[in-house]
């Protein structure tokens, strides 16, 4: 198993995510979105997007 989704409300009444790895690490918390269903599309488009996303590190700039 790759990690799990955790969708939970926040305190002002929305839904977020995080993506939780096996040894219970959170590797990445999503936004607030105002419906459930926004939440699982915004967890939808990590999955699909993820896969091809590029590392664009920024760390330097401005150093």
């Amino acid at each position: 198993m790759a990690g799990r989704f955790i969708i939970s409300k926040d305190e002002q009444g929305g839904y977020r995510f995080a993506l939780v790895a096996n040894n219970g690490q959170t590797l990445a918390v999503g936004g607030g979105f105002p419906t459930k269903v926004a939440c699982v599309n915004g967890i939808e488009t990590v999955r699909r997007n993820a896969p091809e996303a590029v590392i664009d590190d920024r760390s330097e700039q401005g150093a």
